[in-house]
């Protein structure tokens, strides 16, 4: 693997481009400039328009895709079609599906949809820290990608691509329960989370699974995924959703956050695991914890949400360079090792 098309070139898509460019030939495309300053060539160009994914796509090894969620299938089909690896960072489970349907058609690379935080980098710990049971009782995982200094009731700001906070708001959420997957509605399982004595709330969010449920059926008792949030924000987007009925208006409503809760440059990701069972005869708890701080990179601050996202996939694709993970078919991120991660050039910014 040597060229790399990244396609789509805001804030995480540039970050994917300058740390993948420090190891491969890497070219940006985006009907857009970058957001910011990036070393390497940048194509302007529409990815709605297949005919230019299927003339561009075929030059490269591979495609890394930091689009929203809903522009991802066609460039995934593209580079099915045309035998190249493809990565993305998707949290929607219907594209997901469809390009787990591709490969098993029979691929000719790879196809490593949900590379980011959650999915992703999340399964990853909760599989590294279930691979040391011998019998599973529970996997619960939680993250929260928030502002540091939270103002107004949401106690929100929207460093993350807004299309996809509303999809996982209201899409429902895949879920192990009693021993059986089911699905439950998203903004539901409210819970309190106590961090280092700062009090938060956790409830279901969709997509943070991955393929989780499919790995652990019939495996654990209780498997579920919820996102962190300040208290009182379920509370609000509930009533925004689905008092006010705007989850029937999505393009109104990630335009209304968008403009009431903008970006701020000091956030933190939390990311904590936790998982039950038994090792032998005893029965044992293990917990995983971080909380990720906006750093610096060749000089430039890059936001805890940026880096941890594009740290996330860029490891990956290292990994399938480095050939530690398979060269074809669809590659589950609960079948990657975190140590074979941590240990790639990008990996270790999560050290």
């Amino acid at each position: 693997m040597k060229k790399i098309l990244v396609i789509g070139m805001g804030k995480v898509g540039s970050l994917v481009g300058v740390l993948l460019s420090k190891r491969f030939e890497v070219t940006g495309l985006d009907k857009n400039s970058p957001a910011t300053e990036v070393g390497f060539p940048t194509l302007k160009g529409d990815v709605t328009d297949r005919a230019l994914l299927e003339k561009l796509i075929p030059d490269f090894d591979a495609v890394v895709s930091c689009m929203p969620y809903n522009l991802n299938l066609a460039i995934a089909e593209t580079a099915y079609q045309t035998g190249k690896h493809y990565f993305d960072l998707t949290e929607d489970v219907p594209t997901t599906t469809a390009i787990r349907e591709m490969a098993a058609r029979g691929s000719r690379a790879v196809l490593a949809p949900q590379c980011g935080l959650a999915p992703g980098f999340i399964g990853i710990v909760g599989a590294d820290l279930a691979n040391r049971f011998t019998r599973l009782r529970d996997i619960e995982l939680r993250v929260g990608a928030l502002p540091k200094y939270p103002n107004g009731l949401l106690g929100y700001s929207f460093t993350w691509s807004p299309a996809g906070v509303i999809n996982e708001y209201i899409n429902d959420c895949e879920v192990i329960h009693n021993g059986k997957v089911k699905l439950v509605p998203a903004l539901d399982g409210l819970e309190t989370i106590n961090i280092e004595g700062m009090e938060f709330e956790a409830f279901s969010t969709s997509g943070g699974l991955g393929t989780m449920c499919e790995t652990y059926e019939g495996k654990v008792d209780t498997l579920n995924y919820k996102t962190i949030r300040y208290p009182g924000h379920g509370k609000l987007m509930r009533f925004l959703l689905y008092e006010l009925i705007l989850k029937d208006r999505r393009e109104l409503i990630e335009e209304i956050l968008t403009e009431a809760k903008p970006p701020v440059q000091e956030d933190v990701v939390y990311v904590y695991a936790v998982v039950e069972g038994w090792k032998n005869d005893r029965i044992e708890r293990e917990e995983f914890y971080r909380a990720y701080s906006p750093i610096k990179i060749d000089g430039k601050h890059w936001r805890a949400i940026s880096w941890t996202t594009a740290a996330s996939i860029v490891a990956v694709v290292e990994l399938v360079a480095d050939g530690k993970l398979p060269q074809t078919g669809f590659i589950k991120q609960e079948d990657i090792s975190l140590a074979d991660l941590l240990a790639t050039t990008t990996g270790q910014y999560f050290s």
